[in-house]
């Protein structure tokens, strides 16, 4: 095979590369469509009357999508060869999207450098602990992103609304809070906080979509539920939060969220501008030639040892 041919074949195999790249991306884009069409009986005009479309073309979605996240790539590289230490909280009401634009960032990023953490309710021995002490080992250390699906801010949302907090727990914490996210600044980590807003019938029609989904219902809790009902104490506890932890050295970043697309690229952007990130030099990767033995002879192995070609 000659070098020209060699050469057609490798960019004929990177763009089919690059296809299944935009196929996943594609899937994700279809399963959030996937049910506006079914027949959902009488909540589907609901639905319908609720719907959000999106302001963005779908190809400008995907091209800026994917700009951004080479974006992302660079900036992992960048804060993996210098040390950099970062925090990442995202916040907001249940289906605001936070676990969307999550997905986003880290698809393709390396999970050693770039981690989500997504707690648990907390056990009863972490109950009886000073309350940060549970997040403490999951902050990074030099090179590391970390991505915190909800986080210490449970306590002046979730735990107050639901009760889970008294009212002095609630009051020591916004005490707290603040010295505690000075103090991982100075350490020498950089600590980004957003909020995901979406309006009370955008977070209804999520619901409806969840409650119909047999893919999604998983995402439905009791939790969110009581949500619904106890939407204005949200709302206060919300606004109490930005009033007394909004700080210079940690401040609060709000996403609108009704339109998915606009915010994840939105998102996108904002975090990119936070990094002070560069071109990190590399080393020009040479693939090594495969070392044959004409003596070796491949093993024929047995056909049960294959998953079955259904498709």
């Amino acid at each position: 095979m000659d070098d020209k041919t060699r050469n057609r074949k490798q960019q004929t195999w990177v763009e089919a590369e690059f296809e299944d790249s935009m196929d996943e991306e594609l899937e994700l884009e279809l399963d959030d469509e996937r049910l506006y069409g079914a027949h959902l009986g009488e909540d589907l005009s609901k639905i319908k009357d609720l719907r959000h479309s999106s302001e963005i073309d779908r190809r400008v979605y995907f091209r800026e999508l994917i700009r951004l996240q080479a974006e992302l790539v660079k900036a992992q590289d960048w804060v993996q060869h210098t040390g950099y230490k970062m925090v990442v909280i995202f916040e907001g009401r249940d289906a605001a999207g936070k676990g969307g634009v999550i997905k986003r960032i880290t698809q393709r990023l390396n999970p050693r450098v770039a981690r989500v953490v997504a707690l648990p309710a907390p056990s009863d021995r972490e109950k009886s602990q000073w309350y940060f002490q549970r997040y403490v080992p999951h902050l990074p250390a030099a090179g590391e992103m970390v991505l915190f699906d909800r986080s210490w801010y449970n306590r002046s949302g979730v735990e107050r609304v639901m009760g889970f907090a008294d009212e002095d727990q609630v009051q020591q914490f916004f005490h707290d809070v603040p010295e505690f996210e000075r103090m991982l600044v100075r350490s020498g980590i950089k600590l980004i906080k957003y909020w995901f807003s979406i309006t009370d019938h955008e977070q209804q029609l999520r619901f409806l979509m969840r409650i119909h989904d047999p893919i999604k219902q998983w995402k439905l809790s009791p939790m969110d539920l009581q949500s619904r009902i106890r939407w204005e104490a949200y709302t206060k506890a919300k606004e109490e939060t930005f009033e007394r932890t909004n700080i210079p050295e940690a401040p609060w970043y709000i996403v609108e969220g009704n339109d998915k697309k606009r915010a994840r690229l939105n998102c996108i952007h904002h975090l990119l501008q936070q990094i002070p990130y560069g071109e990190v030099p590399h080393e020009h990767v040479e693939l090594p030639d495969r070392k044959f033995n004409p003596d070796y002879e491949r093993k024929v192995l047995p056909d049960n040892l294959y998953v079955p070609e259904v498709y």
